[in-house]
């Protein structure tokens, strides 16, 4: 039997968020339910409504960046109890049986994860997220939220967090390694405030000056705008690791040359069109040119933890629901730092 909760809802590609209803299903022996309590936004959430990354079906409720508290729990659950703070990310189910998700790293499944919203789930209803007041939720996807992290800012490390941490991690930032962030969003400011608890040697590169403040201030050495092309050539063979979170077009090679020797650039911002590179840019120096996404759950359980013993928590602003549609189109115009996050008491059905 389902049951109905509060939503903020789109009902086409291009309309106004709405307040109203989705459906959540029975809880199941191995379900948590959870009422959210804090959801962040994510520019992706747009992306996805607008229908930049294929076709949706509609009522859609989405975000990934969920906070929450238990409220039930089915009754083979063994790692969550009522009342316990939990989050969920952005993904919600995976095969759990492929070699990627045996081995932990279910953002890769073979057969594909399923997406928090927007996706075909198990029983063929199509998922909502976290624009709601609860969600039920297999408790392998579920995520115990460190007490030291404060509630109304977790969030957001259900996405932007680990999606910047996993490539940190991939690529070995640490002491001795210099890293490039490219872009200070919602991502961009987590990945520098990550790196810089690493260990690592930290430059921001984004397209004005505006955020050099900010930079330095999370713990990065230097931050350069990129609109000076002159920066090509002064940072040329300067990085080790470069982080790409912006969506935006990029020239592939001018970034590609910013590499030192065998170094990565890791990308987890989505351009809606192909990158362009020369290859020769690659054999030069044996630069890789590299993707990444999210992580698993227990990288991200790992990444929780991390940000819990070194007080990294990202910069928020919490908002009302009535005022999404304002902050959907702040994102669109970069003015907010660096997270907006729904308070869903304020979510009417």
């Amino acid at each position: 039997m389902t049951s109905t909760v509060a939503a903020i809802v789109a009902r086409t590609p291009d309309g106004p968020l709405e307040a109203g209803t989705v459906e959540r299903r029975e809880v199941g022996p191995r379900d948590v339910r959870i009422d959210i309590v804090w959801a962040g936004i994510c520019h992706s959430d747009i992306h996805t409504v607008r229908g930049d990354w294929g076709a949706q079906t509609y009522p859609l409720a989405v975000g990934h960046e969920i906070a929450g508290v238990v409220a039930e729990v089915g009754a083979e659950v063994d790692r969550f109890e009522v009342g316990q703070r939990v989050g969920v990310g952005c993904m919600v189910g995976s095969c759990r049986e492929c070699a990627n998700c045996r081995a932990g790293r279910e953002q890769y499944c073979d057969k594909g994860f399923t997406d928090t919203y927007g996706a075909r789930d198990a029983d063929g209803t199509v998922t909502q997220g976290g624009y709601t007041s609860a969600i039920v939720v297999d408790e392998h996807f579920v995520l115990s939220l460190p007490d030291a992290l404060p509630f109304e800012k977790v969030a957001p490390l259900l996405c932007a967090g680990i999606t910047t941490y996993s490539p940190l991690r991939r690529w070995g930032a640490g002491p001795g390694t210099r890293v490039a962030v490219v872009g200070m969003g919602g991502l961009g400011h987590m990945a520098v405030k990550l790196a810089v608890a690493m260990g690592a040697e930290v430059t921001v590169l984004s397209q004005t000056s505006s955020k050099r403040a900010d930079a330095l201030a999370f713990g990065a050495v230097a931050h350069h705008a990129t609109s000076d092309p002159a920066v090509f050539d002064e940072l040329a063979r300067s990085f080790d690791l470069i982080i790409n979170t912006v969506s935006a077009p990029l020239d592939v090679d001018a970034y590609l040359g910013l590499l030192d020797f065998a170094g990565t650039m890791a990308n987890v911002g989505a351009p809606p069109e192909p990158a362009a590179m020369s290859v020769f840019t690659l054999f030069t120096n044996q630069r890789s040119f590299s993707g990444s996404t999210i992580g698993g759950i227990a990288e991200t359980q790992q990444m929780l933890e991390f940000c819990a013993e070194h007080g990294i928590v990202p910069e928020v602003e919490v908002i009302r629901a009535d005022q999404v549609n304002d902050a959907w189109e702040r994102v669109l115009k970069s003015d907010v730092r660096y997270r907006f996050v729904i308070d869903t008491a304020t979510l009417k059905g």
